[in-house]
């Protein structure tokens, strides 16, 4: 393996560091390094180079909007961009790459970044956290067996390499010895949080020495246990956080000369994620002018030292589909699909007040007139309201079913994301609460001859109860919803180690009171794309059968989850500019489901808030023509649903409507 192959080279790069200054880096043998580093400065082709950074994720990112994103990154001040990569995204499947798709093809997004004017620094995982589904790991790695992740156990470390090896050829003459913008990679991901295991980090950075030619850094909190945790010989050691602790807990802290040299906050924070939750507002600076005067000091702080710094997020963008991740806290933490974060650059490409504040504060530090000017903010498109009309309901969607005595898991049915369906007949009478399994993983609805009966919801330290009287010949269904797999475990945490709990579905026994339920239908539904419309029913000549399907087709409030459809035409807006089509998607009568516009799934939405809207991008719609609009509405209450889209967004918490 290649941590094995790169020992002797790596131990003589730590034996030069003990007899000299601290190490340029790992690519100091070149006759003339296009950048490295000394003790005190980042060197770029000889030069001292200061690292004005910002953290951008394409794959949240419509590709269309890479360079829109990147061009006012640069007009900012920024000179290099931090980007996570993820790894889901990349191998949905064993052996499936897919770097070919244009949402994933990292090697474009560093291409446009150098055209625009920008480094990138690589941040590859294979664990990147980034409040993403599992952290960038692919559900897939569940069904290996001997599998830990974040470990320097064989599977782990086999798996990890195969994905490592695939993504260099994709960027290795993107280095920055190459020509190319790429300046650095980092290993792993604030590893120090997580574990001491440093046979696995060591590992990986073997893994990328056989790599990359650039230097190699490493990123933890700046904090004595953090650091300690995440030092790898060899390996620059930064920090996250707050910069004055931070650089001094570096040096403090880090005593090995191989891993010694310039500063660099990696992450600064611009502001915070969202959670889902009816007591959980939208994390923003606006409104707070101590915490945006806390900014300007802090960047003051690190330029004004010729120190570098990358802001956590210059634009966050969106987690569409289900790519959103969670913290387990004793319960499931679950952010929300939009990452704003708070951002300069808000989530829809738009420029804030907090993005003119940075950008003024960075104009101090580079030479007057380096600088490109931002474009001016294009207005939104606003949407007319939109009917939608049910479309099919989900149950009539099931397809091939997996009969099984005990419940399986959502990995097991080889799913990785959507919701699983359990359905059970009754063979004697029960009575008592219900246990679905070792707990809800994560939102439970409970349906008795199809009609809903609660929801036990991860969200809350303690779960509503569903208490249940059941008789032979009744169908119970349990419809489990995945609200995103935990992507962030810290030492420190206080809870057992969930980001090696990642099962979603039913794991153990469903009890009724103390009676196990045995014997189980599942259908696994993925929603990997919506339904195709039903075909017109034929007709009936019966006039009470006709009068009894229509009564079973009522939509009424405890009715399972419909599909609604409607179409939409879009007026005004440039064709040959998708951005003047961007809208944010509101549906002011659902109360938790997921949209999809012309077949891409917008994300979920949820009364609850704080998010009361979707990014809808305008390169996803179309003029002139129809545009179709589907949701997945878990818990509907009649025969119509509305939605619109707005040009202002809104941000706001109402009570859930199933835990009062």
């Amino acid at each position: 393996m290649r941590w094995y192959r790169s020992l002797i080279s790596l131990l003589a790069l730590i034996a030069l560091a003990w007899a000299s200054a601290p190490l340029p880096s790992t690519t100091q043998a070149a006759a003339a390094p296009a950048f490295t580093y000394d003790a005190r400065s980042f060197l770029l082709n000889g030069e001292p180079f200061v690292i004005i950074g910002g953290q951008m994720d394409p794959q949240r990112i419509p590709p269309a909007y890479w360079r829109d994103r990147l061009a006012k990154a640069r007009a900012m001040g920024l000179n290099t961009i931090f980007s996570y990569v993820y790894w889901n995204l990349l191998e949905p499947k064993p052996g499936q790459w897919t770097s070919a798709a244009e949402s994933n093809d990292i090697a474009a997004f560093f291409r446009i970044a150098q055209e625009e004017g920008l480094y990138v620094a690589l941040r590859p995982g294979p664990y990147i956290c980034g409040e993403r589904e599992w952290g960038g790991f692919p559900a897939w790695l569940t069904q290996i067996p001997d599998m830990r992740v974040r470990s320097s156990s064989a599977p782990f470390m086999q798996a990890a390499e195969s994905y490592l090896v695939r993504l260099a050829s994709d960027l290795e003459d993107l280095q920055v010895t190459r020509g190319g913008p790429l300046l650095m990679v980092q290993v792993e991901n604030e590893y120090g949080s997580y574990g001491e295991d440093h046979t696995y980090t060591q590992g990986m950075r073997d893994i990328l020495l056989g790599l990359f030619e650039v230097p190699l850094y490493t990123n933890d909190g700046g904090v004595d246990w953090t650091l300690r945790g995440g030092e790898v010989p060899g390996v620059l050691a930064e920090i996250d956080g707050d910069p004055r602790s931070g650089f001094a807990a570096r040096d403090r802290y880090i005593t090995d000369p191989s891993e010694l040299g310039p500063l660099l906050d990696g992450e600064y924070y611009t502001f915070a994620p969202d959670f889902w939750g009816s007591a959980n507002p939208h994390n923003t600076a606006v409104g707070r002018p101590s915490q945006i005067q806390q900014f300007v000091s802090d960047l003051d702080y690190v330029l004004a030292a010729n120190n570098s710094i990358s802001l956590y997020m210059f634009h966050g963008g969106t987690n569409f589909g289900f790519s959103n991740g969670a913290i387990w806290r004793n319960y499931t933490a679950v952010f929300i699909t939009s990452y704003d974060y708070g951002s300069p650059l808000d989530e829809s490409g738009r420029t804030t007040e907090l993005y003119h504040t940075f950008r003024d504060t960075i104009q101090k530090y580079v030479p007057l007139g380096s600088i490109p000017e931002p474009p001016e903010n294009i207005p939104l498109l606003e949407v007319a309201n939109i009917s939608l009309t049910p479309m099919i309901p989900l149950f009539d969607t099931l397809g091939l079913k997996t009969a099984s005595a005990e419940p399986v898991t959502m990995e097991a049915l080889d799913q990785a994301y959507g919701l699983v369906l359990y359905e059970h007949t009754v063979t004697a009478s029960l009575e008592g609460v219900l246990q679905p399994g070792d707990r809800a993983r994560d939102r439970v609805i409970v349906y008795v001859n199809g009609a809903k009966a609660g929801v036990v919801d991860s969200t809350y330290s303690t779960p509503a109860q569903v208490g249940l009287s059941l008789q032979p010949g009744d169908t119970l269904q349990l419809l489990v919803e995945n609200l995103g797999r935990v992507d962030y475990w810290s030492r420190e945490s206080g809870t057992f180690v969930a980001l090696e709990d990642p099962y979603k579905g039913i794991l153990g026994n469903v009890t009724v009171g103390a009676e196990v339920l045995v014997g189980w239908d599942v259908y696994s539904l993925p929603l990997d794309e919506p339904p195709a419309p039903a075909p017109a029913p034929a007709p009936e000549t019966s006039v009470s059968g006709s009068a009894e399907k229509e009564k079973e087709k009522e939509i009424v409030a405890g009715s399972p989850p419909v599909f609604f459809q409607g179409m939409f035409t879009v007026e005004g807006g440039d064709a040959a500019d998708p951005a003047t089509l961007d809208t944010f998607l509101t549906m002011p009568d659902g109360v938790k489901g997921n949209v999809w516009v012309n077949g891409f799934n917008l994300g979920r939405y949820w009364v609850i808030g704080p998010q009361q809207s979707l990014y809808l991008p305008g390169t996803i719609l179309k003029l002139g023509v129809e545009n179709e609009i589907v949701v997945l509405e878990l818990e509907p209450g009649g025969d119509t649903l509305t939605a619109f889209g707005t040009a202002d967004r809104v941000w706001a918490n109402y009570p859930d409507p199933d835990y009062p």
